[in-house]
């Protein structure tokens, strides 16, 4: 299975009134994705056991077609920029088998210690683990 790659089929609960999926709901479907990236690349385990989390800290979304009931969506999630503070996880949303992008975003994330209630640096084996992520 390619951790870079999520597919999602569009549901009738995924629709606003106007019969398209409802823009709350992409955010959804890219946390799904950017689980199913950690996850299946092997480093969800990792983070957990470290006591670490991931948080997000902004999102820029581009919506540039409505995605329709039935659809199938792929979504591909790829490391776009780490550095000391935070990184970033480019994701694109394409209707499956298809060239044509729904969406796009960039997620900008920190490391945050809970037992600090602080975010801190990103180095050492979380660093070495996310740039491994990158060259997926």
């Amino acid at each position: 299975m390619n951790p870079q790659l999520t597919e999602i089929r569009v549901r009738g609960y995924h629709l606003d009134v106007y019969g398209h999926v409802n823009n709350a709901r992409y955010l959804e479907f890219l946390e799904e994705a950017r689980w199913h990236f950690f996850e299946t690349s092997g480093a969800l385990q990792r983070f957990m056991d470290s006591g670490l989390a991931f948080v997000v800290v902004n999102i820029n979304i581009s919506y540039r077609r409505p995605a329709l009931l039935n659809e199938s969506l792929v979504l591909h999630t790829s490391v776009k920029t780490i550095n000391r503070r935070s990184g970033v996880l480019h994701q694109v949303i394409h209707l499956k088998d298809t060239e044509i992008v729904v969406a796009d975003a960039d997620v900008t994330f920190c490391l945050y210690d809970p037992k600090q209630d602080r975010s801190i640096a990103i180095e050492g084996e979380v660093l070495q683990l996310l740039e491994q992520m990158a060259a997926l």
